[in-house]
């Protein structure tokens, strides 16, 4: 029972570090443009 009182607030602690840094990324527009690389190979800029 002691395994439980350590281990739910790391997982806790975790999963907030987790969505801290998915939001940071949001705010940091790093989702802004996902298909732009994958079309930009395509382009033939001779």
């Amino acid at each position: 029972m002691i395994g439980l009182t350590v281990l739910i607030p790391i997982a806790l602690l975790l999963g907030a570090m987790g969505l801290a840094a998915f939001f940071w990324a949001m705010r940091a527009g790093q989702f802004d443009d996902p298909d732009g690389a994958a079309l930009r190979i395509l382009n033939d800029d001779d």
